[in-house]
């Protein structure tokens, strides 16, 4: 990016290891040769996905999540775990663990940094369409005890002001995949 004042990293220290994340100490040397430190949690990156069935709703999921402290209405989404597996791989395949639903056709909607401000999640958002069924494949306890709900696009705005919606990276595939498909 030109014009943007150069900061360098001159060391990193691994301070934790914790299951897929990595927590980092950054000894950074800024454009005016201050040297500071910055924490990173390190993350393998995420995938979205907006699930659309033909009546137009959003299959979402609920599901429970300890850093929340409840069941969060959700898109399915999940790590990208497999070294080398591209995003929509990993996507085709979350759908399927997820809500047991193949997709005829996946489009890329948009990519975002989740958090930069501390961490470098990089997420890949999906919509999928011409869903066929298949046999759900749930891996975690979470999963396992999640529900499968239908969501009406044209609900969305409706949700999220009264907070039943509160997921960052759902909002954003939501709302992507309803101003694409309105007219």
């Amino acid at each position: 990016m030109t014009g943007a004042p150069e900061f360098r990293v001159v060391d990193t220290t691994t301070l934790c290891e914790a299951g897929f994340l990595t927590l980092e100490r950054r000894r950074v040397l800024g454009p005016d040769g201050d040297e500071f430190d910055r924490h990173v949690v390190r993350h393998p990156g995420a995938v979205v996905v907006v699930p659309l069935d033909d009546e137009r709703n959003a299959l979402m999921v609920r599901q429970y999540r300890v850093a929340a402290g409840r069941a969060l209405l959700e898109l399915p989404a999940g790590k990208r775990d497999v070294p080398g597996e591209p995003p929509e791989t990993t996507a085709a395949r979350e759908l399927e663990e997820e809500i047991g639903r193949q997709a005829g056709a996946i489009r890329p909607l948009c990519e975002f940094f989740n958090s930069p401000g501390f961490t470098d999640e990089y997420t890949y958002v999906f919509l999928a369409s011409e869903l066929v069924t298949t046999e759900r494949a749930a891996v975690s306890a979470e999963e396992r005890a999640m529900t499968v709900e239908p969501v009406p696009l044209a609900r969305v705005d409706e949700l999220v002001a009264t907070g039943e919606i509160v997921d960052g990276k759902s909002i954003i595939g939501l709302l992507l995949a309803r101003q694409l498909l309105t007219p």
